[in-house]
C-alpha cells in the first residue's frame, strides 16, 4: 500500500499546479492521505480544524499587517520615495539607468530578505509592509516578479541554513538535537561549516534565476487597493509614517509577535493626531481584507500538517528508504535529500521536519559508514529542503502576499514553482555532493 504521506501530498501539489485554489487543494490532499491512513472522515475533518489552531496567530498576523501596509500606503511616504525614484529615471532615460535602478532593488531586498532572519529577526514580517506600495515601480521597470519571488525566499531559506545568528541558530540548535536524540553528541559549531557546500546550491539557483527572469515582463498597471486615495503629504505625515514602521519592528523583536508588532505600528497612527480616525479605520479594514485569503491559505496550510502528522506515516516514508535502496550509499543519500523535499513540501516547515528525519537518517548514515560531517550535511540539506516550493510554507505564502497585492501574482506559477526549480533542485545536487565528499 501507498504511503499516506506521500499521496497526500502529490494529491495538494497536482491539484495546486491545475490551478485549482489552494486552500482547496489543501483540503483534498488532507482528506485523501487521512483516508488512506486508514481514518474516518469525521476524524481528518476534525484534525485538520485542530490544526488550524496552530496557524491562527500567524494568520493574524498577516491581517493586521495588510491593514497596517494600507495605513503606511495612506500616508503617502511610499508615494513620496516612488515618485522620486521614477522622477530620475525620467530624467536620464537611458537602459543603464534603469538597469542600475533593477540591480539596486533586487539587491536591497535580498538583504533585507537576509538580514529579517538574524540581524533583525523580523522574519516575513517585513513583506506586507514594503513590497505592496513598491508594485507601481517593480511594474514601471517591469521587473519580472517571479525572480523577487525568488530573490525573497532565498533569503528566507538560505540564510539559517548556514548564519548560525537568530533563526539560523534556532534551525542548527535543532539538528544539534537531533543528532543528541538519536544517541550522537556534535557540537553547535559543527553544522554550519558543514552546510556551506548544500548551501551553494542556494547561491547558483539565485544566480540563475537572475538570468532566467533578466528579461523585462509587463504587467498591468491596476490600483493595488492598498489605499483607495492618498492625504496631502507634509513633514508630520511622514515623520509618523517612519516612526510606525521603526515601533513595529522594535516591538516585535522585544515581544517576539508579529501581532503585537503590527499593532504598535497601528496604535502610532491613531495617536498621531494627523489623521482622521474614521479614515484610517476604513484603511485599516481595507488591508486587513487584502491579506485575509493569505492568512486562510495559512490556516489550510497547518490543517493539511496537523492531517499528515497524525496518520503517523511519515516516519514509515522516511524508514522505507533503506530497506528500498538496499546499501548503495549513492542511491540512499539522493534518497534522503528526496524524502526531506517531499516531508517538508507537505508540512510546510524545516524546523518541524528536522526532527522526524533526523531520528532515522542519523543512526541510517552511521550504518553506512558516513562521516559525521556528511551526516550533518544530509540532515541539514533534507531539512532545509521544500521550504522554498512549498504551497503551504511561509518562506513562499510570504512573497505572495507581496506581490500578488493587485492580483497579477500567482502562488503556485509565480512562486512555488520557479522556488521549487531554482532553489531546491540545485540544492538536492549540491547536498548530494556534500553527502558523497564530506
Amino acid at each position: 500500500m501507498m504511503n499516506s504521506v506521500l499521496i497526500a501530498i502529490l494529491v495538494m501539489v497536482i491539484l495546486s499546479l491545475c490551478r485549482l485554489n489552494v486552500i482547496l487543494a489543501l483540503f483534498i490532499g488532507a482528506l485523501a492521505g487521512g483516508l488512506i491512513s486508514g481514518m474516518g472522515v469525521n476524524e481528518v475533518i476534525g484534525v485538520f480544524t485542530g490544526g488550524i489552531v496552530n496557524g491562527a496567530e500567524i494568520a493574524l498576523s498577516y491581517a493586521l499587517l495588510g491593514g497596517f501596509a494600507a495605513l503606511i500606503a495612506y500616508s503617502g511616504i511610499t508615494d513620496v520615495m516612488v515618485n522620486k525614484i521614477l522622477s530620475l529615471l525620467n530624467a536620464s532615460k537611458t537602459a543603464k539607468a534603469r538597469v542600475i535602478a533593477k540591480v539596486s532593488i533586487i539587491a536591497t531586498l535580498l538583504v533585507i530578505s537576509i538580514i529579517s532572519q538574524n540581524l533583525v529577526p523580523v522574519h516575513i514580517a517585513f513583506i506586507p509592509i514594503l513590497i505592496p506600495p513598491l508594485i507601481s515601480l517593480f511594474n514601471e521597470l517591469q521587473l519580472d516578479r517571479r525572480l523577487l519571488a525568488v530573490v525573497m525566499t532565498f533569503g528566507l531559506t538560505f540564510t539559517y541554513a548556514v548564519l548560525p545568528f537568530g533563526y539560523g541558530q534556532i534551525f542548527q540548535n535543532t539538528i544539534v538535537t537531533s543528532f543528541a536524540n538519536a544517541g550522537v553528541t556534535i557540537e553547535f559549531s559543527d553544522v554550519a561549516p558543514n552546510m556551506i557546500i548544500p548551501a551553494l546550491g542556494f547561491v547558483i539557483g539565485l544566480i540563475l534565476a537572475f538570468f532566467y527572469f533578466s528579461k523585462p515582463r509587463k504587467y498591468l498597471n491596476k490600483e493595488s487597493d492598498l489605499s483607495s486615495e492618498r492625504l496631502t503629504v507634509s513633514a508630520k505625515t511622514i515623520i509618523t509614517a517612519v516612526i510606525a514602521i521603526l515601533v513595529t519592528f522594535i516591538v516585535q523583536f522585544f515581544t517576539d509577535s508579529m501581532i503585537f508588532g503590527a499593532l504598535g505600528g497601528i496604535m502610532v497612527f491613531f495617536l498621531s493626531m494627523q489623521f482622521k480616525w474614521a479614515e484610517l479605520d476604513r484603511e485599516l479594514v481595507n488591508g486587513i481584507k487584502i491579506m485575509a485569503y493569505i492568512g486562510m491559505v495559512m490556516l489550510a496550510a497547518n490543517g493539511f500538517a496537523g492531517v499528515i502528522t497524525e496518520t503517523e506515516d511519515v516516519l514509515p516514508l522516511v524508514s522505507s528508504i533503506s530497506d528500498s535502496l538496499g546499501n548503495n550509499k549513492a542511491f540512499i543519500v539522493m534518497g534522503m535529500m528526496v524524502v526531506g523535499l517531499v516531508v517538508t513540501m507537505g508540512i510546510g516547515s524545516s524546523f518541524a521536519t528536522l526532527p522526524i528525519i533526523g531520528a532515522i537518517f542519523v543512526p541510517m548514515g552511521a550504518e553506512l559508514g558516513l562521516s559525521i560531517a556528511a551526516i550533518i550535511a544530509i540532515v541539514g540539506t533534507a531539512g532545509v529542503l521544500g521550504d522554498a516550493g512549498s504551497p503551504a510554507s511561509d518562506s513562499t505564502l510570504g512573497p505572495t502576499a507581496g506581490l500578488n497585492i493587485d492580483g497579477q501574482h500567482d502562488h503556485i506559477w509565480d512562486t512555488c514553482v520557479p522556488t521549487f526549480v531554482f532553489l531546491n533542485i540545485p540544492v538536492v545536487i549540491t547536498g548530494f555532493i556534500a553527502g558523497m565528499i564530506l
